[in-house]
């Protein structure tokens, strides 16, 4: 456990660093949590071993706290995000730097990566894109949604929030490379909203990967084979190294 980063007012914001074996330099991780922005810690992957896995694949791992919406409000959490990234190449001889999150720590891996962020390539598992698709998107959408916590007031009232708060609207030609992936079975963030994310990033140019993973819910749950979709992400991040 580590602090990278103390804002006045919060409590310190911490990481566990995975590092492989032998010397560096390193290709390196942020991980970033799920939990709706609002609940769920460093030490919640999915699957638990994530991190130790990858670690064996010879990735440095920085599994890292953010803010929470009961904390603070967007973008808090982007500020904590770069704050991440900035410490894990300062303490980490890296030789790129990748982000993976699932869920919410997708959607901000996103936002991160897109909206200027300087990385070398994102692993999106299950991420929410398009906050103001979203609620035609989910059945049953309501004001007092993840998302209304999370920016502070219902997407529908605020657009112009809601649309800076989304990784669709930062689509752009020269974004890292990103692979998304999504349970077609989810009904708690649909797979629409990676789908309507890649769309828009192919109309720019951008390069993105898009799997569909059949019968998968949110969390992997139903999901076949988590191994083999342990490996696709690991191995899309392994293409994006110099050869």
């Amino acid at each position: 456990m580590t602090v990278y980063r103390e804002v006045l007012g919060f409590r310190p914001l911490e990481l566990d660093l995975h590092l492989p074996s032998g010397p560096g330099p390193h290709p390196a991780i942020v991980y970033l949590h799920g939990g709706g922005w609002r609940r769920g810690s460093r030490r919640t992957t999915i699957p638990a071993n994530l991190c130790s896995t990858l670690a064996e694949r010879g990735f440095a791992v920085a599994a890292a706290d953010y803010r929470l919406s009961g904390e603070a409000r967007f973008p808090a959490q982007l500020d904590d995000v770069r704050a991440a990234i900035t410490w894990l190449r300062s303490e980490v001889d890296c030789s790129r730097t990748f982000l993976w999150g699932e869920s919410a720590g997708a959607h901000l891996a996103l936002l991160t990566a897109l909206d200027g962020g300087d990385v070398d390539g994102v692993v999106a598992w299950y991420p929410p894109t398009d906050f103001l698709g979203l609620a035609g998107d989910l059945t049953g959408a309501a004001d007092d949604s993840r998302e209304t916590e999370l920016l502070g007031v219902a997407p529908s009232a605020d657009p112009e929030r809601a649309r800076a708060a989304s990784p669709i609207t930062f689509a752009r030609r020269d974004a890292p490379p990103i692979l998304l992936m999504h349970g077609d079975a989810d009904d708690l963030v649909p797979a629409t909203q990676s789908v309507r994310l890649a769309e828009v990033l192919r109309a720019a140019g951008a390069p993105v990967e898009l799997d569909l993973v059949p019968g998968a819910r949110h969390m992997w749950t139903d999901a076949r084979d988590v191994g083999a979709i342990v490996d696709r992400s690991a191995e899309f991040l392994r293409r994006q190294l110099p050869r």
